[in-house]
């Protein structure tokens, strides 16, 4: 078959975009190179059966072209970040929603399978765990530039939902907290990289809050063996969580990196407030329910996180602590 991966420079894009190549499969990149980069796709940049556009989402005409020679689209593509969804709410909704709207409707025209990346951010605060893929979201005001993110993907669940109704064949997947090489310490701000990173500098590992806030953190190849599973027909028109069922809290987090990584790092606690400014909301515990994604797409966390904490220790090593 042949696929369009858009975000395919990106962490988990890269690692979906080698693992199609691998299984023989033709394979177009569509990444503008906002946040991937094109080192991450250094082995297969060359391979036969790959090709890299060096585009946007937004770029309409350029989806077109792509979406008309591939037989279905991996669309991982997103504005996201902390960073962004604070200092520039526009930029993330429309990066978000257009992008979206675009690859629907293309592939739409011509009947095919789209597998969406969503976000378990789309659950808000919700507090009743763990989450099943028919669980409210709970948000809090739309003044509130936190929360733009998680509504820029609900509404583009709502648009793959709509166009499941018309007879599109989608998938969306919400992402718990993917982990692994090549996500960068600059990259998000996501909190096992930037860990790592300070941990093998002899650095302070800045811990928000107390540290008791927990999640379930998911290795890259687990999110690509559940995204690639997700192309089948049975997944049509629904939703499922991809992650790991197993909670840690970021303090817990924290001191096994330390100890991984033997390193003489202090934490450092900050507030919310400081890092990110006043009004600053954090969820306490995010945990999927698994049930549908097991029953439907025979996914399971396979990958420990030690195991996955040692492989992107390894790894970021090698690249200068990333």
């Amino acid at each position: 078959m042949k696929f369009l991966v858009t975000g395919g420079a990106g962490f988990i894009g890269s690692h979906l975009v080698q693992a199609l190549l691998l299984q023989g499969h033709k394979v177009i990149t569509l990444d503008d190179l906002s946040t991937g980069r094109e080192a991450f796709l250094q082995e297969v940049l060359a391979h036969d059966n790959h090709t890299f556009i060096q585009d946007s989402v937004q770029n309409r005409r350029v989806i077109k072209q792509c979406i008309d020679r591939v037989d279905a689209v991996f669309h991982l593509a997103a504005i996201l970040g902390v960073k962004n969804t604070l200092e520039d709410p526009v930029k993330v909704i429309e990066g978000n929603i257009d992008g979206t709207r675009h690859v629907l409707e293309l592939a739409f025209r011509r009947g095919i399978k789209v597998v969406f990346a969503s976000t378990s951010e789309i659950y808000g605060k919700n507090a009743s765990l763990p989450f099943s893929e028919t669980s409210d979201r709970v948000y809090g005001a739309p003044s509130i530039h936190r929360w733009c993110y998680a509504t820029a993907k609900s509404i583009d669940e709502h648009l793959c939902f709509a166009f499941a109704d018309k007879g599109l064949p989608v998938t969306v997947l919400r992402y718990f907290n993917a982990y692994g090489p090549r996500q960068t310490n600059s990259q998000y701000g996501m909190v096992i990289p930037r860990f790592i990173h300070a941990a093998l500098r002899e650095e302070p590992l800045l811990v928000y809050g107390n540290g008791s806030q927990s999640r379930c953190f998911t290795y890259v190849d687990d999110m690509v063996r559940g995204t690639i599973n997700a192309l089948g027909h049975k997944a049509n028109g629904l939703a499922f969580n991809i992650g790991s069922n197993r909670p840690i809290t970021v303090l817990q987090l924290a001191r096994m990196i330390v100890r991984m990584t033997d390193s003489d790092s202090m934490l450092q606690f900050m507030s919310y407030d400081e890092a990110y400014g006043k009004g600053y909301e954090d969820m306490p515990a995010r945990i999927p329910d698994l049930t549908r994604s097991g029953a439907v797409l025979g996914f399971t966390s396979l990958v420990s996180l030690e195991e996955g904490l040692e492989r992107t220790i390894r790894w970021s090593q090698g690249h200068g602590g990333a």
